[in-house]
């Protein structure tokens, strides 16, 4: 083989080369671009959602708590009765207040998260949520972050199963008396969204409950500081191990109408699903499982369109598979 004809094969090696890695680079900043489209297409919505759910500008301007008709009627995420802009009801406080009140069950309440658990699952804890909002974007602050080993991370997700079950079912029905009156727990001692939304504003407009607040308010802003400080080290720390309106929907989420689903035949195993997650979850595995916020963050970020979102799992296989 001639020199020259070495020299012209070597040339087109590298030049291959040179365009192999150009291509991978140009896809890898497409990816980006899609990640932060998608990422500021999703801050619209959330806040879209926290300013029709908390609609009542002069409640925030008079420190008073709007009280009208629409007040009876439960939105579908953890945003505060208290709030001063709130236009509907918690579903987690109306739920405390009727089991504690007069020891029965709201099948209002209970037929309201059903139908929304079945319908979306933790798409509202992903797209709608005020409180998940907050700690989405106190998440971006940058700070060295605290990763959880998995171990102890899938453990730790059951808390918010017992704060379920013991503060929002069982103790305002234990505590109350014949004639009810029993406190709606998480509500009073634990709610950090409720001392944010509600606590504060309020106290902030209101000489008399500044000087009435005690050792329950300085506790609720203790739990507050923890959690938002969690929330800077730890993504969506409050959503993964406390929320029990997350581990109510958790509960739908594998059987929700609106499902992600992974094409494995197109996933190169990259793993950069796993990384984009707020969850911080194995996607490849846990994708349709409960702790999913169905965010949509990994499906921008995979970067060979493995992962298809909607409310027909049938579509979703379909559209996948159609475009490999």
């Amino acid at each position: 083989m001639s020199r020259m004809h070495r020299d012209r094969l070597t040339t087109h090696a590298s030049d291959d080369r040179n365009s192999a890695g150009d291509g991978a680079q140009n896809h890898a900043q497409s990816r980006q671009k899609e990640m932060r489209r998608h990422e500021r297409f999703r801050l619209l919505i959330q806040l879209l959602a926290a300013a029709f759910f908390n609609g009542y500008a002069a409640g925030f301007l008079k420190g008073k708590i709007f009280t009208g008709k629409t007040k009876l009627l439960c939105v579908p995420v953890l945003n505060c009765y208290a709030c001063p802009g709130a236009l509907g009801s918690c579903p987690i406080g109306a739920m405390q207040a009727v089991a504690g009140g007069r020891h029965r069950v709201s099948f209002y309440v209970l037929g309201t998260l059903m139908l929304f658990g079945t319908v979306c699952g933790r798409l509202l804890c992903g797209f709608l949520c005020p409180f998940g909002m907050i700690q989405d974007l106190l998440y971006r602050i940058p700070l060295p972050k605290l990763k959880i080993p998995r171990r102890t991370d899938k453990i730790l997700r059951y808390l918010k199963y017992a704060v379920l079950v013991i503060f929002v079912l069982l103790m305002p029905v234990l505590t109350a008396g014949p004639l009810g009156g029993g406190d709606p727990w998480f509500c009073k001692y634990v709610c950090p969204a409720g001392t944010l939304e509600g606590g504060i504003p309020l106290l902030l407009k209101n000489e008399t409950l500044r000087q009435s607040a005690g050792f329950l308010f300085s506790w609720k802003c203790a739990v507050l500081i923890a959690v938002l400080l969690g929330a800077v080290l730890i993504s969506r720390c409050f959503c993964r191990y406390l929320c029990p309106l997350g581990a109510v929907y958790a509960l739908f989420n594998r059987f929700a109408l609106y499902q992600m689903q992974l094409d494995s035949a197109r996933c190169i195993g990259c793993a950069k699903c796993d990384a984009a997650c707020p969850m911080a979850l194995d996607v490849r595995k846990e994708l349709t499982g409960g702790e999913c916020i169905r965010c949509g963050r990994c499906k921008a970020a995979c970067p060979a369109d493995a992962i298809g979102s909607g409310f027909q799992t049938g579509k979703i296989q379909n559209q996948t598979k159609s475009q490999s």
